[in-house]
């Protein structure tokens, strides 16, 4: 599932996408992505850490996203903020690959292949939606994420 934070992140993701180039503050961001302001800022300084937004600090300040919208995927953001996005440790091919606490046997597991599968479609789809093609939608970030 989805956390609130990768909601957050995304929400503020897609209106800086919006401001095309435009800076924007922390308060501001906070206002479009209906998130709170101090969570906020601390989900975009990890987003800052990752390279996926830019600080400027400063009377002038703000944010800006650090590469262009359509090289940002959810997934992208997703896995900085939520990790994997593989719903057990033994089908995450990237972050996190550990065998399951609970299972004797890798190789005989009966449920790794339909979480393979699963990993598999919501990679694909994820990593195929970019910031730039959620900008573009007519309906607000908060308002799209919201369903989720």
């Amino acid at each position: 599932m989805l956390s609130q934070k990768a909601k957050y992140a995304l929400r503020a993701l897609v209106e800086l996408a919006r401001a095309a180039g435009e800076q924007l503050t922390a308060g501001e961001l906070a206002i479009r992505a209906d998130a709170p302001r101090k969570f906020l800022e601390a989900i975009l300084l990890e987003l800052s850490r990752n390279d996926l937004v830019v600080s400027r600090r400063g009377k002038f300040g703000g944010y800006l996203l650090a590469r262009a919208p359509a090289d940002i995927t959810f997934a992208q953001v997703i896995r900085v903020v939520d990790g994997p996005l593989a719903l057990a440790p033994c089908v995450s091919p990237r972050l996190g690959f550990r065998k399951c606490d609970d299972c004797p046997d890798l190789m005989a597991c009966a449920l790794r292949e339909a979480l393979a599968r699963a990993r598999d479609a919501t990679a694909e789809v994820l990593e195929g939606y970019s910031l730039a093609e959620a900008a573009a939608s007519g309906s607000p970030a908060s308002a799209q994420l919201a369903a989720i």
